[in-house]
């Protein structure tokens, strides 16, 4: 398996930077990412054959370094996941966590999450989505480049079974503001709270934010549920 190549379309949600690999993450992504990678398709993935068993499917958009993906992972050995990063760091990191935690029930995708929800994921396949902190393009020129906006919604609600569920979180309040209008307006999407949810139990609370939450800085999560 080769480093991911991704679309030329113009407006993507995220930029490929340069970042430094550790030698570990380098060890990692060289001798595991065949066995834990899945490669990007233009056809919907079997999940079940995928993972080997009938069971709970759960998609994370951006899963950064993998610290709370493996956390999740792990504590949920009944749900199989398949967590989805650009950034070649973040997939070693997460490869090396796959296998020093011997995490059968997790694979990661290279590639475009937008990319790999509307073409890898089947309608109504998926019983959660996880995104967490991602890029606030917090510059008003670049808000289209966020990842939350209507058409998002309406391709992330036809991903989830009946009852299925989206949960977000951002510590940057106008982009927690913009995807709540953007969710509650989802004809298919409900919400499982006034507004912004309380952090539920399965996601861990990460260093960097404890530290923000200590100085002040908001986090805001938004829960919401596919309705039948």
């Amino acid at each position: 398996m080769t480093h991911a190549r991704f679309s030329s379309r113009a407006v993507r949600s995220f930029v490929l930077r340069q970042g430094r690999m550790s030698p570990a993450q380098t060890r990692a992504y060289e001798t595991l990412l065949r066995q834990w990678g899945v490669a990007y398709q233009a056809t919907a993935l079997d999940l079940d054959a995928l993972f080997g068993r009938c069971s709970p499917k759960v998609l994370e958009i951006g899963s950064g370094m993998g610290e709370t993906t493996a956390a999740i992972a792990q504590a949920q050995p009944e749900t199989d996941f398949l967590a989805v990063e650009v950034h070649t760091p973040g997939v070693g990191a997460l490869l090396k966590r796959i296998e020093e935690l011997s995490l059968a029930n997790l694979r990661v995708c290279q590639h475009d999450g937008n990319e790999v929800l509307e073409h890898m994921i089947a309608d109504g396949a998926l019983a959660g989505m996880h995104i967490y902190f991602p890029d606030p393009w917090h510059k008003k020129r670049h808000r289209k480049r966020r990842l939350v906006q209507p058409a998002f919604a309406a391709l992330a609600a036809r991903k989830l079974a009946p009852g299925g569920y989206l949960h977000c979180a951002t510590d940057w309040q106008d982009y927690a503001e913009q995807m709540l209008g953007v969710l509650e307006a989802e004809p298919l999407l409900a919400n499982s709270a006034a507004d912004f949810a309380p952090r539920p139990v399965w996601r861990p609370q990460t260093k960097f934010e404890a530290r923000g939450l200590r100085l002040g800085h908001g986090v805001w999560d938004l829960l919401f549920y596919r309705r039948a």
